[in-house]
């Protein structure tokens, strides 16, 4: 509850009245606001911008007017009036609202209709454990909640903290008369305030002792003087008590001062007389007992032309041995009569891999001959065995790295519920990732992780043993001895992060939080506990939960993650304006989520009986609710390929036990996914799952324990060379314009914030100057360049700033509310150019609009020296046939839901001049996704971040609206067959092969006109979705965009095509903007943007580093005019041009017509409509020459249309 009011008086009055809803989000506000729909409706909600104030949000004429009300330093209540007009005060809120609903106060109305909250009683709903106990688990009796303790303790703790506050009341109110009276009699001692210094101070007692004892150890190495005083007075401090306690309390404060400021001189000389005596210092001891990593053997063939098998002889299999510890690769080839040639590459001789995306077992090898000179193998693996291949030589390569900092870290996370018993001996299979669905192959099983998180639920184990279980068992299978960083617990939900001990001075700003979600939001046996840090200079988040049971419960599960994803206090104080699905790099949520299947329990039984997962995943809660973005926006996860892991018969796992009798009936649990694993990261970082599965073989609990890895990009703190930037030498982040479409029925002002790490401190942009809206329930504001504020980075290197993110927040100015959150990565905007931005805003955990613009990050000649990234060694290659081989892409880190076109297009069309971007998925940010991208035309692909149920208005569409839409909204009048429309992007948080849409749609090959659209998630995951093409199907341009049932619904597309559920009334209300938003000019000719996952530069030579994206052929861009590279007239098609092959011999690209023609672009007619994607399926992978090709037509389009 908000604030304290004037003299001790609750600022609600009595009882809370009816109109006060508490901490209603502003979203929700809007709406009940809306549904009440009479002028001068209202209601009162607190502020989601300053603690202990309230919001008075009041309807009139269809727009909500939202008023703050402030406390002052004496507690009264004021609304908030403009400068030099004096606050009426009151005591309590209902006073101050009393004098509102009187005429001419001030308002834009007088308030007149009460919005009432709906009073929900609180039911017993035995929310434990599905009826497994019958009364919630006791909390755990230790009492620490949290080792090391945080800021953020539970609850519990509150008194223990504010001890002193507590103690020292009692002693004014009772005690002190007692001394009073003891001296007015002569007494010359205050025994009762002794008491009460003592025990305030017990907690400080016992923290200075494990601070003594702690440098009891340094202090007899370097310091034999300080040991003796230091062991004497811990001695002491056993036993002595009573009179002496609080004397021996400040005797051990002074040691523990002199101790800490000598303490380090002391250590540094006596290290520095050793050092003098030995130079030879040992290797630390926690590189001592790493585990080595076995040679290991892979038997492959060559993969090879047919017309080069003549050449070669049938003689194909070759053995390919990794040596981990020793660098090396050995290629063994066996010959005639069992003689063996073999060659030995070291690992700085393996130039990059080069996954194929068509054959999932192949993989392509360059390798170094001589210098500048390299040769590409491609090998055919045995099942699965290719990846284990990649990562033995991932591993390789960043053991013998010359880098100080790792670019890449491996982490292992595992949720299990308990079921409130101890578990048994041995949990090996859990920590080796061996069981059922995606599970690590056995070559790398053991290698060790560098993270470890634990996440469990029902645990009755005492922190302590459980932590101390869970290092032996590491230490058992890695020989190492893992360091706890962070253990958090809330009942019996814990949370343990264990780190490599090479890693442990590598973690900063440890983190832990804990929320309530049980009876009422105040029992702890549900809820969530969380941890936060930094990995060098990447920020981590993970959150352990078990949310509500119970089949039915879905609404309070939604509810559960809601609360836990407002109130968990975690990261940067800084960023307590966004959630925290956007306050880290990467962030994972684990946990019993408690979602279940809505299917009979004989056909879940059926399905199960013949390992047939993907009905039964189309019926999951938790997916059918992401798909409505109700939770998890833009989170992913891995596709699920094991049985549901809930609810098994104890001590078995061949039986599911889904009928337990209780007093108030049968209850039925059926066989549910309950647990899971899912994460969100920030666009154009690194992240991949390389398993998600559960074991088959720990039967303590009805749960079995599930576990994910994950190989995740890591970035250093960075320390330039040259110092801090002079003038000449700084970098800068400038905004041209920036445009917000928001779902809000205010009219109120904006501004926007810039938070990130590499900026000093947050800044605002001024409010903004342009404002319209043709619907009421919808806002466009903008901001031209001089609203907006150029931003200086702290460091101006380039290798520093392509690992960076802006975060932004668009707030008010009447409440300084948020309307909407979002990331941008600095990396794609990189140049001497502007480059375009188009995401996706969010706030609590809903989409609220999206925001577009233009920027660019000018980075000095002098600091743009980068280097390669570990994670960009691998690369994927499409090989689709007519191809040239040996060309390659850089692998994509994690799919943004975020559109940053290339060149802005500008059309005449029968709806008149639209502005349209040139949104394209590239076909590189779909590969690095295994196991998570859906084939081209996949309908299951249905979704956009658009489809939020929550944005359909059914009336108030404005007419207009259609003339306003752009090509990439509206059917276009051209398409010959609109049957082959492919699906919208998925949310960045859909699942990427959703099991629950039917799939089947064929792939098409041949032209589909239709404007393709990208959506990039900022939040980001690998996470994510394909980013699949929009491509809208031909249609009479004046037929209508009805909002149909399934619209309604935020049903997606299935086969055959869009229907009317591909566009939502946000999508319109985006598009409203299109053709006012100040587009950008086509690029000048410069320098291309450069593609995601390269290396930045400022044009296509400095793009270029090792490894080579073509080994094989350089890029024709060296040796064409600049003029060529952007297509100028001279370059374009000519009229004179019969055949695709003359175009291309006039641009000096004629060795992509075989690829061309043999995919059917065999007619010039059909070009016009050719897109980035069917250029790569017809081999041409360098994107200076798609660039080239696109251009030359787009220009001969633009001659087409002047001469008509």
């Amino acid at each position: 509850m908000a604030g304290g009011g004037g003299g001790g008086v609750s600022p609600l009055g009595p009882a809370p009245p009816l109109w006060y809803h508490r901490d209603l989000s502003r979203a929700a506000a809007e709406e009940l606001l809306a549904r009440a729909g009479r002028d001068g409706s209202f209601l009162v909600r607190d502020s989601e911008s300053v603690s202990g104030a309230y919001a008075l949000c009041v309807l009139f004429q269809k727009h909500v007017h939202t008023y703050r009300i402030l406390p002052d330093e004496e507690g009264f209540l004021a609304v908030q009036t403009s400068q030099g007009v004096q606050p009426k005060r009151f005591k309590t809120l209902p006073e101050l609202v009393s004098l509102y609903l009187q005429p001419n106060q001030g308002l834009v109305t007088t308030l007149l209709y009460t919005v009432d909250r709906e009073e929900t009683a609180v039911s017993d709903d035995r929310d434990y454990s599905d009826g497994e106990d019958e009364k919630p688990p006791l909390p755990p009796r230790s009492a620490s909640t949290s080792t090391p303790p945080g800021p953020d303790t539970p609850t519990e703790s509150a008194p223990a903290a504010n001890g002193l506050s507590t103690i020292s009341h009692e002693y004014l109110k009772g005690s002190y008369a007692l001394d009073l009276e003891a001296v007015k009699q002569g007494a010359c001692a205050l025994p009762h305030l002794n008491k009460t210094l003592v025990a305030s101070c017990k907690r400080l007692n016992g923290e200075v002792d494990k601070v003594l004892s702690g440098l009891e150890i340094l202090s007899k190495v370097f310091d034999q003087q300080s040991a003796f005083m230091v062991s004497k007075m811990i001695q002491q401090s056993v036993n002595q008590g009573g009179d002496q306690e609080l004397e021996n309390l400040v005797t051990k404060l002074a040691i523990l001062k002199d101790l800490l400021s000598s303490i380090e001189k002391k250590a540094l000389k006596a290290l520095q007389d050793m050092s003098l005596s030995s130079p030879c210092s040992p290797p630390p001891l926690s590189m001592r007992h790493s585990k080595a990593i076995p040679v290991q053997a892979f038997e492959v063939k060559l993969d090879v032309y047919l017309a080069e098998l003549t050449k070669i002889g049938k003689s194909q299999k070759y053995t390919l041995s990794v040596d981990v510890e020793g660098g090396r690769l050995v290629v063994m080839k066996k010959v005639k009569d069992s003689q063996e040639d073999w060659t030995t590459f070291t690992h700085d001789k393996i130039r990059q891999l080069i996954k194929s995306q068509r054959v999932q077992n192949k993989l392509g090898i360059v390798f170094e001959k001589e210098k500048d000179k390299s040769q590409r193998k491609d090998f055919i693996f045995a099942s699965a065995k290719r990846e284990a291949f990649c990562q033995l030589l991932q591993l390789m390569k960043n053991k013998h790295s010359n880098q100080d900092e790792p670019d890449m870290i491996s982490i292992f996370i595992g949720t299990w519920n308990m079921g409130s018993v101890p578990s048994p001996k041995s949990v090996a299979s859990w920590v080796l990732c061996r069981g059922l669905g995606k599970t690590l192959d056995e070559m790398t099983v053991t290698i060790p992780h560098d993270l470890y998180v634990f996440g469990s639920q029902e645990n009755s184990v005492c922190d302590r043993e459980w932590v101390e279980s869970l290092r032996a068992l590491l230490k058992e299978q890695t020989e190492l001895d893992y360091k706890p960083i962070a253990v958090q617990t809330l009942w019996n939900i814990k949370i343990a992060v264990l780190v490599k001990p090479e890693h442990e001075n590598r973690i900063s700003h440890v983190g832990m939080s804990s929320v309530k979600t049980g009876i009422a939001n105040t029992l702890g046996n549900k809820g969530a506990v969380g941890v936060s840090f930094m990995f060098n200079g990447t920020s981590f988040g993970f959150v352990n939960c078990h949310l509500t049971s119970g089949n039915e419960k879905i609404a309070r599960r939604n509810q559960n993650y809601l609360d836990i994803l407002r109130l968990l206090s975690l990261g940067d104080k800084q960023l307590s304006s966004f959630d925290i699905s956007l306050r880290f790099t990467h962030l994972f949520w684990l946990g019993d989520l408690n979602y279940r299947l809505d299917m009979d329990i004989q056909e879940i039984l059926n399905y199960i009986n013949r390992k047939e997962f993907d009905p039964l995943l189309k019926v999951d809660q938790l997916n059918l609710e992401r798909e409505k973005n109700k939770v998890f926006l833009r989170f992913a996860e891995e596709e699920i390929s094991f049985p549901p892991t809930y609810r098994y018969e104890r001590g078995s796992r061949d039986t599911y036990v889904w009928q337990k009798q209780k007093a108030t009936g049968m209850r039925t649990n059926v066989p549910s996914w309950c647990d899971r694993i899912l994460w969100k990261s920030y666009p154009e970082t690194h992240i991949v799952c390389n398993s998600y599965g559960c074991t088959d073989d720990i039967v303590t609990s009805d749960h079995s324990p599930v576990f994910a890895t994950f190989e995740v990009g890591v970035t250093s703190q960075f320390v330039s060379k040259k110092g801090l930037p002079k003038s000449s030498e700084q970098a800068y982040i400038e905004f041209e314009s920036i445009e917000a479409i928001v779902k809000t029925a205010s009219r109120t002002k904006f501004f926007i914030e810039f938070y990130s790490t590499c900026l000093e401190e947050f800044k605002k942009s001024y409010e903004n100057d342009s404002q319209s809206s043709d619907n009421v329930n919808f806002l466009r504001v903008g901001w031209s360049n001089k609203q907006l504020t150029t931003l200086k980075p702290l460091l101006s290197e380039i290798e520093y700033l392509q690992d960076q993110h802006l975060l932004l927040t668009v707030k008010s100015l009447d409440g300084y509310e948020s309307y909407g959150e979002c990331v941008l990565a600095l990396k794609s905007m990189i140049g001497s150019t502007a480059q375009q931005f188009h995401t996706y805003l969010s706030h609590r955990g809903e989409e609220t609009g999206n925001i577009r613009g233009s920027m660019r990050v000018r980075v000095p000649s002098e600091r743009m020296g980068t280097r390669e990234r570990l994670y960009e060694w691998i690369s994927v290659d499409k090989d689709e046939t007519g191809g040239p081989k040996g060309k390659s892409t850089l692998v994509t880190r994690v799919g943004h839901e975020y559109v940053k076109p290339s060149v802005v297009r500008k059309q005449l069309g029968e709806l008149g001049k639209v502005s349209e971007e040139g949104e394209r998925s590239s076909k590189e940010e779909t590969a690095a996704r295994p196991k998570q991208e859906a084939p081209d035309g996949d309908p299951s692909i249905s979704k956009n971040s658009y489809n939020n149920p929550a944005y359909y208005i059914l009336e108030g569409v404005p007419n207009q609206s259609a003339a306003a839409l752009s090509p990439e909204l509206l059917p276009s009048p051209t398409s010959a067959n609109p049957q082959v429309a492919k699906a919208p992007p998925p949310s960045a948080g859909a699942r990427t092969k959703p099991p629950f849409v039917a799939s089947g749609h064929s792939h098409q090959r041949r032209p589909m006109t239709g404007h393709p659209v990208r959506a990039i998630s900022e939040e980001g995951s690998s996470e994510d979705d394909d980013l699949a093409e929009v491509r809208i199907p031909a249609a009479s341009p004046a037929a209508p965009l009805a909002l149909g049932e399934g619209f309604r619904r935020g049903g997606g597309a299935g086969p055959g095509g869009l229907d009317d559920q591909s566009c939502s009334v946000l999508q319109m209300a985006k598009t409203l903007s299109e053709s006012e938003f100040p587009g950008q000019p086509p690029r000048a000719p410069s320098a291309p943007p450069p593609l995601r996952g390269q290396p930045m530069g400022l044009g296509l030579d400095a793009c270029r580093t090792f490894p080579p994206r073509n080994p094989i052929t350089e890029s024709i861009a060296e040796d064409m005019p600049e003029e060529a590279l952007w297509g100028s007239s001279s370059s374009s098609l000519s009229v004179g041009e019969s055949s695709v092959g003359e175009w291309l011999q006039r641009l000096g690209l004629e060795r992509y017509e075989q690829g061309l023609l043999h995919n059917g672009w065999d007619d010039l007619e059909f070009l016009s409509d050719i897109t980035e994607e069917d250029l790569e399926e017809a081999g041409v992978l360098d994107p200076g020459h798609k660039r080239i090709l696109l251009e030359s037509l787009r220009q001969q389009q633009q001659q087409q249309q002047q001469q008509k």
